[in-house]
């Protein structure tokens, strides 16, 4: 699989995007695009060589946690990347109920009862806790919790 470090001023851009939309300040990893449009952050100790001279003797399929992807010119940050990156989200943060928390975590999509400002990716929130990232379209907010993630029956 091919195996491209983004530049600093490609890092630059998706760190604008995470600002803009999450307010999110700092990404303290290297990151890798793996594939066509799959942004992963790696903090390990290899360095880029090591890694590229790693990807040519066998072949890597993932490298980090997957962080996000570019979806008509915004980022859709993964699930993975909320909880790591959850201490810098303070932007478009859409909190629910206990019922809608329950539903959300059972991989259902919320209807809010009344519409919201967020539209686009959201980042969703009970009480205290960030419990995942959706897309909003003003009055439904699509859910995106892995379904490997998600409370069965």
């Amino acid at each position: 699989m091919y195996l491209h470090f983004l530049t600093r001023a490609e890092k630059n851009k998706i760190l604008e995007q995470l600002n803009e939309q999450f307010g999110i300040e700092k990404l303290p990893y290297l990151l890798v695009r793996l594939g066509k449009d799959k942004i992963r952050a790696y903090s390990g100790n290899l360095s880029r060589e090591e890694l590229s001279a790693l990807a040519r003797a066998v072949n890597i399929e993932l490298a980090g946690i997957y962080l996000c992807r570019i979806e008509q010119n915004q980022v859709r940050i993964s699930h993975d990347a909320v909880s790591l990156l959850k201490n810098q989200i303070s932007k478009n943060i859409v909190n629910l109920t206990d019922h809608e928390a329950s539903e959300w975590l059972h991989g259902q999509d919320i209807e809010l009862p009344n519409e919201i400002k967020e539209k686009g990716f959201v980042i969703v929130k009970h009480k205290d806790y960030i419990i995942g990232a959706g897309k909003s379209n003003g009055k439904i907010i699509f859910n995106f919790v892995p379904k490997e993630r998600r409370i069965k029956n």
